[in-house]
């Protein structure tokens, strides 16, 4: 997957990179990258998706 932000007439480099920053964060890229950092075993993703889950839920129950 390759991002491109070709520079506006009259823009800055600030806002260029502002508007590049804005592209990747909204892409989902850099989650992907840190989701892949380390090797997750089927059973290991399931566990962890349960326990953020429960997390979740026990989150949105205590501000209620």
């Amino acid at each position: 997957m390759s991002l491109e932000v070709c520079l506006r007439e009259g823009e800055t480099s600030d806002s260029l990179l502002r508007r590049f920053q804005r592209t990747v964060q909204m892409s989902g890229i850099m989650r992907e990258l840190k989701a892949r950092r380390y090797f997750l075993s089927k059973g290991e993703a399931a566990r962890l998706k349960a326990r953020r889950s429960a997390r979740r839920r026990r989150k949105q129950l205590a501000s209620n």
